[in-house]
């Protein structure tokens, strides 16, 4: 059982978060290091060769790769956390600066998940949240499997 800030009498606490290889000021290192060599081709191809539509393709190139380490960054610190403590179980989820977090009574929820992994959700009282999103298909089993007996133990 992990432990975290403020649910240290909690009875079980789950937390998933994204697995992030490289932290911010890896990914501008990254970046960086990939916008200097391709800008810096490009321009040699254009001023050499004369081949100047290269120079508006790399600078495309290069504001898409932007747009993607911008997305990641702004995604690095989502996570998912399920506290069971007494009758309620406490969901919150971070997806970007969006915090859902929804409360379902420990008896009345159940575990839903589908035969492949593919999907995991808690329901209760016509209410659903999927959680798992951070997770790979035999990881999403394998928490269905601990959550279902952490919900039915008394």
């Amino acid at each position: 059982m992990s432990r975290v800030a403020g649910v240290e009498s909690a009875d079980y606490v789950y937390t998933a978060r994204r697995n992030n290889s490289l932290s911010s000021s890896g990914r501008l290192f990254v970046f960086s290091f990939i916008l200097t060599v391709s800008l810096g081709i490009a321009l040699a191809f254009s001023v050499l060769l004369g081949a100047w539509p290269i120079m508006p393709f790399a600078g495309l190139e290069m504001l898409v790769l932007y747009l993607a380490f911008r997305y990641m960054d702004r995604h690095a610190g989502d996570f998912e956390r399920i506290t069971i403590q007494g009758d309620n179980i406490a969901v919150e989820v971070q997806e970007g600066r969006h915090v859902m977090r929804l409360e379902l009574n420990r008896y009345w929820a159940q575990v839903v998940c589908e035969a492949n992994g593919s999907r995991l959700a808690l329901r209760s009282h016509g209410r659903e949240i999927e959680v798992g999103k951070h997770l790979c298909e035999t990881e999403r089993a394998d928490m269905a499997r601990e959550l279902a007996r952490e919900l039915h133990r008394r």
